[in-house]
C-alpha cells in the first residue's frame, strides 16, 4: 500500500491528480484541504510515498529528509522556488511537473489582461454598472495591433504568447532570455534583444520568467523608468521579479500607463489595503491564469501517470523531470 499526501486539494489542480490517483488500487490518501507548514508536513511525511504540492507549501529539506520513504514530489503547476530541489536530488526523489499543462491557458489569460488594461476594461465595466453611460467619453483605450510586445523569458508560455500576439494581433515581437538561441526565438516570431533595448521599445511589456536569485525584483525602479510613459506592464510569472513598491510608484507618478497583473510578492497573503489595488491604471486576477477545466485534466492525467510510474518502480518521462540529476545519481541516462 502506497500512501500519496495531497496538500492544497480545494485547488482545482491538485483535485485533478487526487481524482486521477483515486482510480488506481493499492494507494492511501492522506488530504490537506488548503497549504501545510513545514512543522505540520514533519508530522505525517515519514510514510508517505508521494507529495502532491502546489506553490503555497515549501518542501524544504528538512521536510525531505524526514521523509525517508519519499519516492515523488508533483509539483502542479510551474516553478520550483518552494522546493529545495538539491535535497530532493541527493535523496534521490523524483520531482516532476507538468510543463505543457498550463501553457494554453497562460498565455489566453496574458493576453486577456492586455487587452482589459490597454482598454480600461475593469474601470469601464463599474462606471456601466453605476448607469453612467457618459463615461464612454471618456475612455480612450490603445490597440494591440501594430504595437512592440516585449516578452522577459521566452521558454513555453512566453513563446506561446508570442505567436498569439504575432500572428492574432500583428505585433512586433521582442524578447529578453540568456538562455534562448537565436533560432528558438525565430520560431516564437520574436527577435532577441538586450533587456535593456526591450524596456525602451515596448508598448507591453510581458513577464514569462521564473524566480531566482538573478531574477528577485529584475524589474526594479531603475528598469521601470527605461520604459515608454505609455507602456503597459503584464506579470503572470511571479510576483517578486517586479519590486511592487517600485511599481506603485511609477503608475503613481505617470512614468507607465498601467499594469496587469496575477501574481503578487507576499502571496498568498493579500493585503485589501496594498495601493496597487486603489489605482484606476492596474487590472488584477489572483494567480489564475493557468486555472481552466482544460488545464486542470491535462494537470491530473500527466502527475497522475508520473506518480504511477515512480510507485512502480519505473523513470516518469524526462521531460516532466525538474531534477533530472536524479537519473545520473540513480544510474540512468537521460
Amino acid at each position: 500500500m502506497f500512501k500519496v499526501l495531497v496538500t492544497n486539494v480545494s485547488t482545482p489542480f491538485s483535485k485533478a491528480v487526487l481524482r486521477y490517483l483515486e482510480r488506481e488500487e493499492g494507494v492511501e490518501f492522506i488530504v490537506h484541504e488548503g497549504p501545510m507548514s513545514e512543522e505540520e508536513l514533519l508530522k505525517v511525511v515519514p510514510n508517505v510515498d508521494a507529495i502532491v504540492v502546489d506553490g503555497r507549501t515549501k518542501i524544504t529539506a528538512r521536510v525531505i529528509d524526514v521523509a525517508t520513504k519519499l519516492k515523488v514530489i508533483a509539483r502542479t503547476g510551474i516553478g520550483f522556488d518552494n522546493i529545495d530541489l538539491e535535497a530532493a536530488t541527493r535523496r534521490g526523489v523524483f520531482v516532476v511537473f507538468p510543463p505543457y499543462a498550463e501553457t494554453e491557458a497562460v498565455a489566453e489569460h496574458t493576453i486577456l489582461l492586455m487587452l482589459a488594461v490597454s482598454r480600461r476594461v475593469i474601470v469601464a465595466d463599474r462606471e456601466t454598472r453605476k448607469g453612467n453611460y457618459w463615461f464612454r467619453t471618456k475612455v480612450l483605450g490603445s490597440e494591440l495591433a501594430g504595437k512592440t510586445l516585449g516578452i522577459i523569458g521566452l521558454g513555453r508560455i512566453g513563446c506561446r504568447v508570442a505567436q498569439i500576439a504575432s500572428k492574432g494581433f500583428n505585433m512586433k515581437v521582442i524578447a529578453y532570455d540568456p538562455f534562448v538561441s537565436v533560432e528558438r526565438a525565430r520560431e516564437c516570431n520574436a527577435e532577441l534583444v538586450s533587456l535593456e533595448e526591450l524596456l525602451r521599445n515596448a508598448d507591453f511589456v510581458s513577464i514569462h520568467a521564473v524566480l531566482t536569485k538573478d531574477t528577485y525584483h529584475l524589474i526594479n525602479e531603475d528598469r521601470l523608468k527605461l520604459m515608454k510613459r505609455t507602456a503597459f506592464l503584464i506579470n503572470t510569472s511571479r510576483g517578486s521579479i517586479v519590486d511592487e513598491r517600485a511599481l506603485i510608484k511609477a503608475l503613481s507618478e505617470g512614468w507607465i500607463a498601467g499594469a496587469a497583473l496575477d501574481v503578487f510578492e507576499g502571496e498568498p497573503n493579500l493585503d485589501p489595503n496594498n495601493p496597487l489595488f486603489k489605482l484606476e491604471n492596474v487590472v488584477v486576477t489572483p494567480h489564475i491564469a493557468g486555472y481552466t477545466e482544460e488545464a486542470s485534466e491535462r494537470m491530473g492525467r500527466e502527475l497522475g501517470e508520473c506518480i504511477k510510474k515512480v510507485l512502480r518502480g519505473e523513470v516518469p518521462p524526462v521531460i516532466n523531470i525538474a531534477n533530472k540529476d536524479v537519473l545520473r545519481l540513480r544510474g540512468l541516462q537521460l
